[in-house]
């Protein structure tokens, strides 16, 4: 008997000792977990619209001081920073940070193709129109950055991932709809004494 409640104590004891070791190993790992994923709880930090149509405005007068590039680069960013100007001052326009948005995303396309076409037509170019495609060249790889600023923004006004575009849809009306186990509910339920209402029939031919 003094075995058997020696046992019982000790194994109370050890269970305890278990059960607070256990404790202290969650509480570890718990604070390991937050050390290594503290980036993904970082908040991103808030950058202003004027900020980056100033910069983009500023790098795209410099990539046009010389005339190394098309008139459609020129009149393409410039549309696009018009449009920035606007989201500026309609500070709770949706449309207005979407489309600037949306101008910047297709600027980054022109771009490389303006880049791709005219940039190996130069002969020998000098110092200034390296500083200006140089700048340009730096205005294009801003531009992702720039675009995932302006979609925080989108989201801050009230923007939905969702983006319509004002094309009509057709959508069906599935209340008009009756499913076939639903129609044998209601006919039998309507006319639940059907066989006892018949008639009586007469004698079957065999």
């Amino acid at each position: 008997m003094c075995r058997s409640g020696g046992v019982g104590k000790l194994s109370q004891e050890e269970a305890a000792r278990f059960r607070k070791f256990q404790r202290e190993n969650l509480k570890r790992l718990k604070g390991t977990y937050q050390d290594l994923h503290w980036p993904i709880n970082m908040e991103i930090p808030a950058i202003n619209l004027k900020a980056i149509v100033l910069v983009h405005w500023l790098l795209t007068i410099w990539g046009c001081m010389v005339a190394t590039l098309p008139s459609s680069y020129i009149w393409g960013n410039f549309s696009v920073l018009a449009v920035g100007v606007w989201a500026i001052a309609q500070r709770d326009s949706i449309d207005a940070v979407l489309m600037f948005l949306m101008g910047m995303t297709i600027s980054i396309l022109t771009d490389i193709i303006h880049f791709g076409i005219f940039y190996p037509l130069l002969d020998r170019p000098g110092d200034a129109v390296r500083f200006s495609m140089g700048m340009a060249i730096l205005s294009l790889l801003l531009k992702p950055v720039s675009c995932f600023f302006v979609y925080q923004m989108y989201r801050e006004r009230g923007g939905d991932y969702n983006v319509n575009f004002g094309f009509p849809t057709v959508t069906r009306n599935r209340d008009a709809y009756q499913s076939i186990d639903h129609q044998d509910q209601s006919g039998s339920s309507a006319n639940p004494f059907g066989q006892a209402q018949d008639p009586k029939s007469g004698p079957r031919s065999y």
